[in-house]
């Protein structure tokens, strides 16, 4: 145990993995800097030592992404409501905020974000470095929502990019500064800096009123565009060996809107007891005997049946997710998704493999970012999962061929084989991003075996 750039106790031998366990690593050391001079301090001396050193959030990338095996700095520390410009809705957060802790930070300013995930686990700075999204045609990914940021480069410098309103370090103060280079720090990967701050374009808080059914999935693929065009957030999952798809859609109302919550009772029975704990014994059940597998999904999609109600925007976006599990998701032109689950639908009973967990289709509206999935198109997600004590390549190569097939465009913090190469033909601005990687980093100091595998060495 040594000194950190702070001044603070520097942890050594801790062995970090990711939520999904995919990705292990023993960084050379641990650092929790709590400002962002401490994050600029680090990284001159990683500098100096000529060592790697890279931020780290919740996990919950199943890629390599934010694997450090120099100096992995915690952010945690590096959390909460900086600075609010109430006129024009814009939230300044730490970089470490993590994103459960977004509606009580919120709440005192009438504000909420436009669209969230499915998940809440991770960081704010995390979640938009990946691409992390929601559902809806009209609506981006948490990262089209970010008008500023600060980060500071490889060379030591604390740069600010777009609108801060006031961000994390001492001089910060309202303006707008290289603007030009906000669609490519918005979403980047972990490649051109360390965020310290991050500035968000809210919306007013907002009722959610959502309807959950089961219904034939030829009808929902039949009808799949007018859903989707009509809904505010539609997305449905489909368990393989059955044909019904369990829909969600989700209608936005006024803040001032009544609201019909679930009950506690109806919420442990159907996101607690149902959705994790009696689904991680039929996963267990069906690792052991896999021929049970579709037996158990047939039962599932009847368990799964109606509901509706009406909270909170946040409360019904995000779910509670303890099983743990394996993912590879793509991104796909929307008019593609119709198609593509078939090929995948025909392709799991060829090979007579036995999957337990639904494919999940959800969809997002076109943005300018660089790197971001739904660059330049209208979008269609669909992602396929495996228990996580399941083997999982064989199934996630024969869909990835079938998303490559179709102008796929891989998540960048779930599992694909993809490398450079390949992903600068997906994206007009690649070559773009991977210059101004050069003039931000130069000696590479926030590089790792995956961003050489997507970027380039």
């Amino acid at each position: 145990m040594g000194l950190g750039a702070d001044g603070g106790a520097a942890v050594t031998g801790a062995v970090w993995q990711n939520w999904g366990r995919t990705e292990a690593v023993r960084p050379a050391r641990v650092e929790r800097p709590a400002t962002a001079q401490a994050v600029q301090r680090a990284v001159a001396a990683a500098a100096r030592a000529g060592i790697r050193i890279k931020a780290v959030g919740a996990g919950h990338s199943f890629t390599g992404i934010a694997v450090a095996t120099g100096v992995q700095l915690d952010l945690s520390a590096l959390s909460g409501v900086l600075a609010v410009d109430e006129a024009r809705g814009r939230v300044t957060l730490g970089a470490g905020t993590r994103l459960f802790d977004l509606p009580r930070m919120l709440r005192p300013y009438g504000l909420a974000l436009a669209n969230m995930g499915d998940i809440d686990r991770q960081s704010i700075s995390g979640a938009i470095s990946t691409g992390t999204h929601g559902t809806g045609a009209r609506f981006g990914g948490i990262a089209a929502q970010v008008v500023g940021a600060e980060l500071v480069t490889g060379t030591g410098e604390l740069l600010r990019v777009g609108d801060t309103v006031g961000g994390i370090s001492s001089d910060a103060g309202n303006g707008t500064e290289n603007a030009e280079l906000l669609p490519a720090v918005a979403l980047g990967l972990g490649a051109l800096g360390i965020l310290v701050s991050v500035t968000l374009q809210c919306v007013p808080a907002f009722v959610l009123h959502a309807v959950e059914r089961a219904e034939p999935l030829r009808e929902v693929l039949e009808t799949l565009e007018a859903r989707v065009a009509t809904s505010d957030h539609f997305e449905f999952y489909w368990f393989p060996h059955t044909q019904t798809a369990l829909t969600k859609t989700n209608t936005r109302l006024p803040g001032t809107a009544p609201r019909a919550p679930l009950t506690p009772a109806r919420r442990l029975v159907d996101d607690w007891l149902v959705s994790n704990q009696l689904f991680r014994l039929t996963c267990s059940l069906g690792r052991i005997v896999p021929p049970v597998i579709p037996h158990i999904n047939r039962v599932a999609e009847r368990l799964t049946g109606t509901r509706e109600f009406a909270d909170h925007s946040p409360r019904v976006f995000a779910s509670r997710r303890t099983v743990r599990f394996r993912e590879m998701e793509y991104a796909l032109p929307a008019a593609a998704v119709p198609a593509v689950l078939r090929e995948i639908d025909a392709l799991i009973e060829r090979r007579g493999w036995r999957v337990s967990f639904p494919v999940e289709v959800r969809f997002a509206a076109a943005d300018n970012l660089w790197l971001s999935t739904a660059s330049g198109r209208a979008t269609g997600y669909i992602a396929v999962h495996r228990f996580f004590r399941e083997r999982h390549e064989k199934y996630f190569e024969a869909v990835e061929e079938i998303m490559t097939a179709h102008a796929g465009r891989p998540h960048w913090g779930k599992l694909h084989t993809r490398g450079a190469e390949h992903l600068r033909e997906l994206y007009p601005r690649f070559d773009d991003f991977v210059a101004l990687r050069d003039r931000l980093d130069p000696a590479r100091l926030f590089t790792n075996a995956y961003l050489d595998r997507v970027l380039g060495a």
